[in-house]
């Protein structure tokens, strides 16, 4: 299992929304400007965990869709060697 394979599955879904919950916590924490830049780049994470995109998977020739992603990986893994 590649680490793209990771982000893209049901647990990487649960780990994109606690790290996009934790960098917001913590940017607003901070509360300085950079806090608030942390804050704001949270929510890129945390939303794409929510709607169950992989921001990733266009980048490796995969769909956006994180249920899409995960049928396309697991066909591939599958798939025989020729």
């Amino acid at each position: 299992m590649t680490p793209i394979d990771v982000i893209g599955s049901q647990p990487g879904r649960v780990l994109r929304i606690i790290a996009g919950s934790a960098l917001i916590a913590w940017g607003l924490r901070r509360g300085d400007r950079g806090g608030r830049a942390v804050a704001v780049a949270g929510v890129v994470p945390l939303t794409a965990g929510a709607v169950d995109a992989c921001l990733l998977g266009p980048l490796v020739g995969g769909p956006l869709r994180g249920k899409e992603f995960r049928a396309q990986r697991a066909r591939k893994r599958l798939a025989p060697a020729s």
